[in-house]
């Protein structure tokens, strides 16, 4: 088919597939639509003032860029390559990536006159495409980090072959609790989003909330304790025996030791003084031997509860503003999965002021058994009164 042919055929098919017909007869043959758009018209005879035979001959027309600049594709994909970009003096370092400019910086640099959709479509067809920067860099590893993971996946299957629990604990993001904008979309009738605030603005809103998980690894189930005050250690452990109390000692009535998996850092580090002299009143209280292992720094994401139960938290609460302690509460305690996923979860307004000490004379009253693998990341807390 010759030019004219080609835009008719075009043109039938588009009339023929009815409204759209344009866009997809364009999108299926790579035409243009104004092409497609001519050659209606001249099937309806609207152009009778201007020859129906205009057929342009072979090799007419303008010339693609790349043809017209043969340098134009090697200076775009300098211009976009990472180490160039990475250079402190190339042009573009220090700027935005956008198509628009990068069609500048050819013209300002090579002299070459070419449009941001051009662009576009040459970095498309040199297999690029809009990427955001992915975070994997966790930086400077720990030399132990691998034997640590694995010493608390034997941790893991030892409970559950014995039949004791076994926990993973963390804070949760903190919230603003007020009228603010939530992350994400939930399915509403049309045009009636939720309304909030044009701004978030902390001293606007009722309060904070503090979401302490407990997430049982055996189980599949999680509970969650929403604090108002401070992420202290006193808190993280509260919130620990509040599981117990509710949950763990009834599903383990015959349990007398408790495996705990936290993060390095936090509320439940493995520097705080706070957070062992607390899990010894805990191990006191109930006459359990709670054995502590701590994930190595910088490694918190690959806790299980951060993946397990947190996670599902978010989902089911996105593009909810979290208007209430009451919604806060109810949206985390009816989060599930198609795994079988439950969460408990309660509302703690009690204070937990910063700023507490353990004394040395305090530290060394302590019943602690470090291992020999990291004692600082691996340790048994005894009820005072039973050795060590």
């Amino acid at each position: 088919m010759d030019e004219r042919v080609a835009r008719h055929w075009a043109a039938s098919e588009a009339i023929a597939i009815g409204h759209g017909g344009v866009a997809v007869v364009a999108s299926a043959t790579g035409m243009a639509p104004r092409r497609i758009g001519l050659g209606k018209h001249d099937l309806r005879g609207e152009r009778s003032d201007k020859p129906l035979v205009n057929v342009r001959r072979k090799g007419g027309g303008r010339r693609p860029h790349e043809e017209v600049h043969p340098n134009l594709v090697p200076a775009l994909l300098a211009l976009v390559d990472p180490e160039t970009r990475g250079d402190p003096e190339s042009a573009l370092r220090w700027t935005n990536k956008s198509t628009h400019a990068l069609s500048a910086e050819m013209f300002d640099t090579h002299g070459i006159r070419v449009g941001d959709k051009t662009v576009a479509r040459l970095l498309r067809e040199n297999d690029y495409s809009l990427q955001a920067p992915s975070k994997t860099v966790e930086g400077k590893q720990h030399p132990d980090r691998d034997a640590q993971f694995k010493h608390i996946n034997r941790r893991v299957a030892d409970a559950a072959k014995r039949g004791l629990p076994f926990i993973s604990v963390d804070t949760k993001k903190k919230e603003l609790v007020g009228n603010f904008k939530n992350g994400g979309v939930e399915w509403q009738p049309h045009d009636t989003p939720e309304l909030v605030d044009v701004h978030d603005f902390p001293h606007q809103a009722i309060g904070k909330a503090i979401p302490y998980g407990v997430y049982d690894v055996a189980e599949n189930s999680g509970f969650v304790n929403v604090g108002t005050d401070h992420d202290t250690p006193v808190f993280a452990v509260t919130s620990i025996g509040a599981w117990w109390n509710l949950i763990g000692c009834k599903r383990y009535p015959d349990a007398k030791e408790l495996f705990i998996a936290a993060d390095a850092g936090g509320s439940n580090g493995y520097r705080s003084r706070v957070w062992k002299a607390e899990l010894q009143r805990l191990a006191d209280t109930h006459s359990i031997a709670i054995h502590v292992s701590h994930l190595p720094p910088g490694t918190s994401k690959w806790n299980k509860i951060e993946h397990r139960l947190f996670s599902f938290i978010s989902i089911n609460w996105r593009g909810r503003p979290l208007r209430t302690y009451e919604t806060v509460v109810n949206l985390i305690g009816n989060t599930t999965n198609r795994g079988g996923l439950v969460v408990r979860a309660k509302l703690d307004k009690r204070r937990y002021p910063i700023g507490k000490r353990v004394s040395d004379k305090e530290m060394r009253s302590l019943n602690i058994e470090e291992e020999r693998f990291h004692g600082d990341w691996n340790y048994t807390i005894n009820p005072r009164g039973v050795a060590a």
